[in-house]
């Protein structure tokens, strides 16, 4: 299984998405961990979307 990250649109930027063949929607999309996507981000064009942890015993 290959590593897999979840990036958004920078603000403003319009971005393709090699793998889907059309542009990262506004919502973000999860993505291969790729050198492609990696020079995206070094670049300013994404960011990557974290997780946000639920509290302990929340439901």
């Amino acid at each position: 299984m290959s590593n897999r990250i979840t990036v958004l649109p920078a603000a403003g930027r319009v971005v393709p998405d090699p793998e889907a063949g059309d542009l990262l929607p506004p919502e973000g999309r999860e993505v291969p961990d790729s050198a492609w996507w990696r020079r995206r981000l070094v670049d300013g064009d994404i960011s990557l979307k974290t997780a946000t942890a639920k509290p302990k015993g929340a439901k």
